[in-house]
């Protein structure tokens, strides 16, 4: 039997404010425990929440840019359990008016070009943290957390495999933190995906059961569990059994999905309207500030790079990837007037660099106006391919040296003089008989070894182009 999957994303985008939703604690991470739990988090007798007004700005921006309905109404409820992390009982979220509404997000996979539809992001409160690590069988209970901005990001269950999941929580976080609402740091559970995951015989109109993977806080993670889970799904109804509804935790060191517990329905939390809460109204000017405050979107900027500096849609979906990245593409591209060679060195040399000593862009010893200055030299034929290879290594490991001190310390000249490389054509055409011969018997692979015999007679240095065209002249 052939199986369909069908997964829906949850993500969790912590909002990047000074403090909590509800109060005036500091959000920054890495402090001791409960230094940032104030008398709110707590849970003290007699203390209110107040809203915190950025949180609301934040969210209608990602409102904006996921072209949603952005209601101007916003109700909090509360959502009632118990677990030691949360002093109230319960959590302040949105139920039933959320501030976002039915958005979409433009995902790619391979070649193929999908829109996943946004079904809500709402505003909630986060919980505090079990510590269960060096306290000799002891449970602690850390509150900095508790009380963090959350906008809870929830898709329509449209997407069909691991890797189309993978898309689309890349493209939001890349669009999070290209609005600057959210610092995208996974590893500090700034990012989080919970994924829903079912699969039903394929051409059933009918889901099947869906089972919920919490805390997934890497995009390694997320494609390794939905891929598990699929499999372990499959392997219950082939063998005649029926998936439960449940809540999973992913194993990364084993790679497996484990119940945690069997999965609550919305009922069980019995929400109700917070009465320390009076509804949120955004006025109209808040909506204008929002509007005016809103950067240039990946989309609008791609489709500028293609039109301004002729770089392929390809090319230019992966120079927008961050905010980082696009400005320095556009910073080199206008100072050597060169878009198609700098999108193919970031995209090439530069993206390989990076990866391999594990550095940003930020970090980059070569910046934007260094790889400037290396493509005006190979457009203005002062180096060839090859030996811009070598200067951008050079560059790499020289880091304040101009690539004209570059070429010079290392000889990277390119030779362009068509007496000096015709004399090296006509040595390498006396020397190699047999494939002068060969070229004008019909072969013009031939022509290729005689222009690298040519190239390395040179050292690399002869242009490429005249040289191809001095033998072809000759051997005619």
């Amino acid at each position: 039997m052939t199986w369909e999957t069908v997964i829906g994303l949850e993500i969790h985008v912590q909002l990047n404010t000074q403090s909590k939703i509800f109060s005036g604690a500091s959000t920054a991470f890495g402090a001791e425990p409960n230094a940032h739990a104030s008398v709110v988090e707590c849970a003290l007798p007699g203390v209110l929440p107040v809203m915190n007004r950025e949180v609301v700005e934040k969210a209608i921006k990602l409102g904006l840019a996921l072209d949603a309905k952005i209601n101007r109404k916003n109700v909090f409820n509360r959502k009632n359990y118990f677990y030691p992390d949360l002093p109230k009982g319960y959590q302040i979220s949105q139920l039933d008016l959320p501030i976002v509404e039915h958005g979409k997000l433009e995902i790619v996979v391979g070649d193929e070009v999908k829109t996943i539809n946004v079904t809500r992001a709402h505003m909630e409160e986060d919980a505090g943290k079990s510590v269960h690590e060096g306290l000799n069988g002891a449970t602690g209970i850390d509150l900095n957390r508790a009380g963090t901005p959350l906008l809870e990001v929830v898709s329509e269950p449209e997407m069909r495999s691991a890797a189309e999941a993978v898309a689309y929580a890349k493209a939001l976080h890349g669009l999070v933190t290209w609005l600057d609402i959210c610092d995208g740091n996974m590893a500090e559970g700034s990012f989080r995906v919970d994924a829903n995951v079912s699969v039903h015989p394929k051409g059933q109109a009918e889901f099947g059961t869906r089972r919920e993977i919490k805390n997934l806080n890497s995009f390694r993670f997320l494609e390794q569990a939905i891929n598990y889970e699929v499999e372990a799904q499959i392997e219950i109804l082939e063998d005649g059994g029926k998936v439960q509804q449940a809540t999973m935790l992913f194993d990364p060191e084993k790679g497996e999905t484990r119940v945690m517990r069997l999965k609550e329905d919305a009922h069980d939390y019995r929400y109700f309207p917070d009465p320390d809460l009076l509804p949120v109204i955004i006025s109209d000017g808040q909506m204008q500030k929002a509007k005016d405050e809103m950067p240039e979107l990946p989309k609008e900027m791609a489709a500028r790079f293609v039109a301004d500096y002729g770089v392929s849609e390809y090319d230019a979906r992966l120079l927008t990837a961050s905010r980082v990245q696009a400005a320095y593409f556009e910073e080199a591209a206008k100072a050597s007037g060169q878009g198609k060679l700098v999108a193919n060195w970031m995209n090439g040399e530069l993206a390989a660099a990076l990866h391999k000593t594990e550095l940003g862009l930020p970090e980059s010893p070569i910046t934007a106006p260094r790889l400037a200055e290396l493509v005006g030299k190979i457009a203005d034929g002062t180096l060839s391919s090859k030996l811009a290879k070598k200067a951008f290594e050079a560059m790499w490991a020289e880091p304040e040296a101009s690539i004209a001190q570059i070429i010079e310390k290392h000889g990277l000249q390119q030779i362009t003089d068509t007496g000096a490389i015709e004399a090296m054509v006509d040595e390498v055409l006396a020397n190699n008989a047999k494939a002068v011969e060969q070229f004008k018997s019909g072969n013009d692979k031939a022509l290729n070894a005689i222009v690298g015999q040519v190239m390395k007679a040179s050292r690399g240095k002869a242009n490429p182009a005249q040289v191809q065209e001095l033998v072809r002249a000759k051997l005619q």
